[in-house]
């Protein structure tokens, strides 16, 4: 990957660098003595963070009240009509002037849905992680009104939608267009102190065009949160829940309102794995055409029981993996212990020498066996292993009489002296 890229950017093509060691991440993270985290999706993995790493998940309520409603899923038999529906509702709560929000789970079916969109004649926005560079300012204005957004799970996470738009992503959109130089407007917002004019002048341009559109987007917050905050549509279940959470907690912030669904088809990968043929059977009993959703609590229960059976199968997997690398782990300590004695300048000599005599032992057990006959024994052959560098002409060499007589822990003696 690193020549590839390297190939791709026009620089020098580097030797393929080797990998020199490797570590699981459940191991490197328990080398901190102090770990902790935030997030607000862990409570779906209380159980994994609690057996490998022993720590608590603490839940904080939110700040102010969560008023988003979380509508039941709606299943369909096929892919293509669930994507017909979700075109429909699109387009409905488009001309409330809601901002809507579509989460995907690949790039091909993001553009799938755009392509569909268009035939609609809807102007929307795509992010799916190949046009990064423009991302953020695009999900920041997803929350504006009549707002159409079209989003992989990868794509701007870590920035906030804001009901009616970012006034700051707006003042810089605006000193773009008034050409202002682009290495200038990252430090528009900024609090460093300067003296460089254009830098001054450029945080001036940028308060007086923020205040400006501030006033704006208050004004249109509050027609977007009348009609009804910020929609969220999955097109898909994800394998874990904690994604699927992730994607609808991007709507009703701060005590915001907001809606959800996901739309779902037997079709769907996690259907086809886990639970699909029960809600297909039932389909074909109720005699319900491709284009007729089912609408169900229990069936919402229903999938979320499939991914809890994905995510405990992904546990399980987690923890063999981190079993096997335990052994290796406790290797890894000893020898990393050892290396970092000597970039220190410790002193090591008597483990060099306990070494050197383990090394010994074990070579005079191969070519000396103390079990069997001593016919067995080749002396000729442990002379030859350590020859010229431990050993010189005429070491090691005894007489017949000597050699009746001798056992393998003088050889080893010999050898160590």
């Amino acid at each position: 990957l690193h020549q590839a890229i390297e190939a791709k950017e026009g620089v020098k093509v580097a030797r393929e660098s080797k990998t020199l060691a490797t570590i699981t991440f459940q191991n490197y993270f328990r080398m901190y003595d102090k770990l902790s985290g935030m997030t607000g999706t862990a409570m779906t993995e209380e159980a994994e963070f609690r057996e490998i790493y022993k720590l608590d998940v603490v839940e904080i309520p939110t700040n102010k009240p969560m008023i988003r409603k979380d509508l039941p899923d709606v299943v369909y038999k096929t892919e293509k009509a669930k994507f017909n529906a979700v075109i429909d509702d699109i387009i409905a709560h488009h001309k409330t002037g809601q901002p809507v929000l579509v989460g995907t789970i690949s790039i091909e079916k993001s553009e799938e849905l755009s392509a569909l969109l268009h035939r609609r004649g809807i102007r929307h926005a795509v992010l799916n992680a190949k046009f990064h560079e423009k991302e953020a300012q695009i999900i920041a204005q997803a929350g504006r009104r009549g707002a159409v957004t079209i989003a992989t799970n990868m794509a701007g996470r870590g920035t906030d939608i804001v009901l009616g738009g970012n006034p700051e992503y707006m003042a810089k959109a605006e000193m773009r267009k008034q050409g202002v130089q682009e290495e200038l407007i990252p430090e528009a917002d900024a609090f460093s102190e300067t003296n460089n004019a254009q830098i001054l002048k450029t945080r001036r341009l940028f308060r007086s065009l923020e205040e400006k559109y501030r006033g704006q987007t208050k004004a249109e917050a509050e027609e977007v949160k009348k009609a009804g905050g910020l929609y969220i549509i999955g097109t898909e279940r994800h394998e874990s829940r904690r994604i699927d959470n992730q994607l609808r907690g991007r709507s009703g912030r701060q005590g915001d309102p907001g809606m959800s669904r996901f739309y779902i088809s037997l079709e769907d990968d996690l259907m086809r794995l886990f639970g699909g043929d029960r809600i297909n059977a039932l389909m074909e009993r109720l005699n319900v055409d491709e284009d007729t959703p089912i609408e169900n609590r229990m069936l919402t229960n229903t999938i979320e029981s499939a991914q809890r059976k994905i995510e405990g199968r992904n546990f399980a997997i987690r923890k063999s993996v981190l079993q096997f690398d335990d052994v290796l782990n406790r290797q890894r300590e000893i020898i990393y212990s050892q290396r970092d004695q000597v970039l220190n300048g410790e002193n090591i000599k008597e483990q060099i020498l306990r070494m050197i005599d383990q090394a010994i032992e074990r070579q005079v057990k191969q070519f000396l066996p103390s079990e069997g006959d001593r016919a067995a024994w080749n002396l000729n052959g442990l002379r030859e292993r350590y020859m010229g560098w431990l050993l010189q002409p005429g070491d090691l060499s005894y007489s017949d009489e000597e050699k009746a007589r001798l056992e393998p822990e003088d050889v080893q003696k010999d050898l160590t002296e």
